[in-house]
C-alpha cells in the first residue's frame, strides 16, 4: 500500500544543510517533511567531520602517552608504552556519531518535522516516491522542495574502491590498525587521516599529483605541516602520480610514477584515496526536475533559487566550497525565504579550518589573491604567545591582510595548534567590516591564543607589543 504526504516544504538529505532547513523551517510552522536514506546527520555527522575528529582527537592523545613512554614528556613519563586496540576506538567513536544522531532526531521532533526514512526518488520536481526500510512506498507532494543531497568521495578510474582501496569513509571504521597506510592525495582529507595513523603508529606514505601538499594554501601557512611531516617520518612523493594497484600473495602495493619519470611500487595494507569529492546527482531524479546545471553543480542564485520554481539547493550540491557550515547557514536561509523573510546568501567570508598537525584557518583573502602594492601583511608568532608556549604549542603564527588606505581587514589565516577555534573570530571580524584598528583596539583575554590576532594587527599598524 502506498502512503501519500503533501507537504509545505519537502527537505532531501539530513545532513547539515538539510536537517538545519528542516529544522528552522518547523519553528517557523511550515508543514515539513525531510527524507534520509541513510542516517540523520549526513556525511558530516555520521561518515566525516565529526568522527574524523574524534579519530584525531584519540591519535593525539596516544601520541602523548607514547612519547611520554619513550624519552618523557615535560616531566611525565611512563613506564611502559601505550597500546590501541582500535575496535574499541571505532566503538568509542560510534558513540558519539550515535549521540549527536539521536539530538538531530530530537531536534526535529521538537519543531514537528515529519522524517521520512528511505531513498527519495524524483518524478517530477515537486513529486518523489520514497521506499521506506520497512518495504512501504510513500509518495510525497510538495509546494517547495529543498535539495541536501550532500556529495561523495572521488574514486580513481585505476584505484575503484574496494578491497584494500579505501575512501575516507571506510578509514574512519578500520578495527585493525594498519602497518602500511598509502595514502593518495596530499589535500585537507588525505593530510588529516594520514598524520591521526601515523600518530597511532601507522606507517604512512603520502602520493600527490601536485608540486606540494595542501595546495589550495600558500606555501609559508603550509610550511609547519610540511615540517611535522618530515619530523614524524611520512614519506611524501609530491608530483607523482598513482598508475595501478597490484594484489599479490605477500599483499597489496601501489605502482607510482614518480616526478622524475621512475617507477615505484610502495607496498600497503590498505590504500586511502582521498582526491576530492563530487555533488551527489545521480540516481535520485536529478534529471526530471528540469533544474539548470552549472558543471557538476546545481546552478542556484543568491538565495539558493533554483531554476525550477520554488525548488531550492543548498550545500555541496550548489558548489564550493564544499562545507557543512556553508550548507548550515544556506538551510537556515532557505526556510527563512520560504515562511516570507527577506534573506541573501552573500558571506564576506566562509572560514576553512584544516585539522592537521598543526591545524590550519584560513578566511578571507590569501595574500597571493590581493594586489600586491595596495596591501597590508603581517603576522605574529605563536614562539611570542605565553599560552602557546603554555601548551608546548609554539609553532605557527596569526597573519592578517588589510588594505593599505583604510585598514579594512581583507584576510585572517593561522596555523598551529588549536588554532581552529579562532575561526569564528577571524570570520566575524571580515564580517562586520573590521579594520587593523578595530582589532588592536579590542582588549583581548591574557593569557589565549587570541592575543596573537591582536598583535598581529598592531604589527600591521606599526608597533607590535611582544616582538
Amino acid at each position: 500500500m502506498t502512503e501519500r504526504i503533501q507537504t509545505k516544504v519537502l527537505v532531501v538529505g539530513g545532513g547539515p544543510g538539510g536537517y538545519v532547513a528542516a529544522i528552522r523551517a518547523g519553528q517557523l510552522g511550515l508543514d515539513t517533511t525531510i527524507v534520509e536514506a541513510d542516517k540523520l546527520g549526513g556525511t558530516c555527522l555520521i561518515r566525516g567531520c565529526i568522527p574524523s575528529k574524534a579519530m584525531i582527537h584519540v591519535a593525539a592523545e596516544f601520541e602523548t602517552m607514547a612519547m611520554a613512554a619513550s624519552s618523557g614528556l615535560n616531566g611525565i613519563t611512563l613506564k611502559s608504552a601505550p597500546a590501541i586496540d582500535m575496535a574499541k576506538t571505532v566503538a568509542w567513536k560510534e558513540g558519539v556519531v550515535r549521540k549527536l544522531n539521536t539530538g538531530v532526531a530530537a531536534l526535529l521532533k521538537r519543531a514537528k518535522v515529519r522524517v521520512v526514512e528511505g531513498w527519495a526518488q524524483f518524478s517530477d520536481a515537486k513529486t518523489c516516491t520514497v521506499a521506506t526500510k520497512d518495504g512501504k512506498t510513500t509518495t510525497i507532494t510538495a509546494e517547495h522542495v529543498i535539495l541536501a543531497n550532500g556529495s561523495l568521495p572521488v574514486s580513481l578510474p585505476q584505484l575503484p574502491f574496494g578491497g584494500p582501496v579505501i575512501s575516507s569513509t571506510e578509514a574512519l571504521s578500520l578495527e585493525t590498525l594498519p602497518k602500511k597506510l598509502v595514502v593518495g592525495g596530499a589535500g585537507y582529507i588525505g593530510l588529516e587521516l594520514g598524520i591521526a595513523f601515523r600518530k597511532m603508529g601507522s606507517e604512512v606514505t603520502v602520493v600527490e599529483a601536485m608540486d606540494r601538499i595542501l595546495p589550495l594554501y600558500d606555501a609559508q601557512l603550509v610550511e609547519p605541516v610540511h615540517k611535522w611531516l618530515t619530523k614524524h617520518g611520512v614519506t611524501l612523493h609530491l608530483g607523482a602520480k598513482a598508475k595501478s594497484l597490484a594484489e599479490k600473495k605477500g599483499g597489496a602495493s601501489l605502482a607510482v610514477e614518480a616526478k622524475d619519470g621512475s617507477s615505484l611500487e610502495l607496498p600497503a595494507d590498505k590504500i586511502l584515496v582521498t582526491v576530492g569529492r563530487k555533488p551527489n546527482t545521480e540516481g535520485w531524479g536529478l534529471e526530471n526536475m528540469a533544474v539548470d546545471m552549472a558543471g557538476r553543480f546545481v546552478r542556484v542564485d543568491d538565495q539558493c533559487r533554483t531554476s525550477m520554481k520554488n525548488v531550492w539547493a543548498i550545500g555541496d550540491l550548489v558548489g564550493e566550497p564544499m562545507l557543512a557550515h556553508k550548507a548550515s547557514a544556506q538551510g537556515e536561509m532557505v526556510a527563512e525565504i520560504i515562511a516570507g523573510r527577506k534573506r541573501r546568501f552573500n558571506p564576506v567570508a566562509i572560514a576553512a579550518v584544516c585539522f592537521t598537525e598543526p591545524e590550519i584557518v584560513s578566511a578571507g583573502m590569501l595574500p597571493d589573491e590581493a594586489p600586491k602594492n595596495d596591501v597590508i601583511v603581517a603576522q605574529f608568532p605563536f614562539a611570542a604567545n605565553g599560552r602557546a608556549l603554555s601548551m608546548d604549542a609554539g609553532e605557527g603564527f596569526v597573519r592578517v591582510l588589510a588594505r593599505a588606505d583604510d585598514h579594512r581587514l581583507l584576510g585572517i589565516q593561522a596555523v598551529g595548534q588549536h588554532v581552529s577555534e579562532l575561526s569564528a573570530e577571524f570570520a566575524h571580524a571580515l564580517e562586520m567590516g573590521a579594520t587593523l584598528e578595530d582589532i588592536a583596539g579590542t582588549i583581548h583575554v591574557h593569557p589565549t591564543l587570541s592575543e596573537a590576532f591582536h598583535e598581529s594587527a598592531l604589527k600591521a599598524l606599526g608597533h607590535a607589543i611582544h616582538i
